[in-house]
């Protein structure tokens, strides 16, 4: 998940070398050496493809070290204008390029899951979808894909969608095997909202706020999760009352910090700077601590693989 393909990631002090014999690279800041990586090996299960002939990597893809994530429902009603699309989202470029599909089926996402678990010791997944245009917001077709995948395999999942018009959905995408769900705010002051995703602000912070409440008691606390993008605008004070307010709520805010993607309206957007993270994420850690929760307890998603965020070591 660290960005190589940005203008950012051109601009970066640290540098890493072409790995040695045993698969290690040294890594350097601005030419002096400071540690050494291990980049990840390919999947094996990208070697595969379905019977007619979709390569897996086309229908889920590994984050991290041990995570399974796919977009089931590839294109957004809020992509579709520019008015109205989120300028930081980049869903419909994988599409374009080729790389991807526009609608995986249950029986896709089935059979690559079963192979990554056997094959690649995947330890959980990630469903996100983009929004369709129905009220249900993209939880009907999350339900689906989970009952095939967990009909194929034992595999913690956390669906991740706006929240439904209907509370109601919560019990089904539970009843339906999702374990853990993410509903993200990716901004948290109502001007920052309109500026940066002028389509989703149309979902006031008031309706994100009724479907935390009624998502915790169906999941449980800290099964719930939203993601907070840091250096879109948002002030420190705001993310961390924000914070509080979610902890209290028994929402895991998973906080972020931006990176710009090439071909976006955000490219040449700034990300934050480690002082600015920092002072972020060590209040917010503290407070998580202070509640009792923690990003490995959850049972699937984003805070638990962590690889976007080093909230996880402010924890302690």
């Amino acid at each position: 998940m660290v960005p190589v393909h940005t203008a950012g990631a051109f601009r970066s002090p640290f540098l890493a070398e072409a790995p040695d014999a045993d698969g290690t690279a040294l890594v350097r800041r601005d030419g002096a050496p400071v540690g050494r990586i291990r980049f990840p090996g390919q999947p094996r299960f990208y070697a595969l493809q379905t019977m007619d002939g979709i390569p897996y990597s086309k229908i889920a893809v590994l984050h991290g070290a041990d995570v399974l994530a796919t977009t089931v429902l590839q294109t957004c009603i809020r992509y579709q204008s520019r008015t109205r699309t989120c300028r930081f989202c980049a869903i419909g470029q994988s599409l374009a390029a080729g790389r991807t599909i526009a609608r995986k089926t249950p029986e896709q996402l089935a059979e690559v899951a079963r192979a990554a678990v056997l094959l690649d010791g995947v330890r959980h997944m990630v469903m996100t979808t983009g929004t369709p245009a129905t009220s249900d917001r993209g939880a009907a077709i999350l339900c689906d894909s989970a009952a095939a995948v967990k009909a194929a395999v034992d595999l913690p999942i956390q669906g991740q969608c706006e929240p439904p018009d209907d509370d109601a959905w919560f019990t089904r995408m539970r009843d339906a095997g999702i374990d853990a769900l993410g509903m993200h705010l990716e901004a948290v002051t109502p001007e920052v909202r309109a500026r940066i995703m002028p389509g989703k602000a149309g979902v006031p912070l008031e309706r994100y706020y009724a479907a935390f409440r009624a998502a915790v008691p169906v999941f449980g606390r800290g099964q719930v999760s939203t993601y907070i993008l840091a250096g879109l605008g948002d002030s420190r004070a705001a993310i961390l009352d924000m914070a509080e307010r979610l902890i209290a709520m028994g929402v895991y805010p998973f906080v972020v910090p931006f990176v710009p993607v090439t071909g976006t309206p955000l490219e040449d957007h700034p990300p934050p700077d480690a002082t600015f993270m920092r002072d972020l994420l060590a209040p917010i850690g503290a407070m998580l601590k202070a509640a009792g929760m923690r990003s490995s307890d959850s049972k699937a998603g984003c805070g638990k693989c962590g690889a976007c965020s080093s909230l996880a070591s402010f924890e302690a």
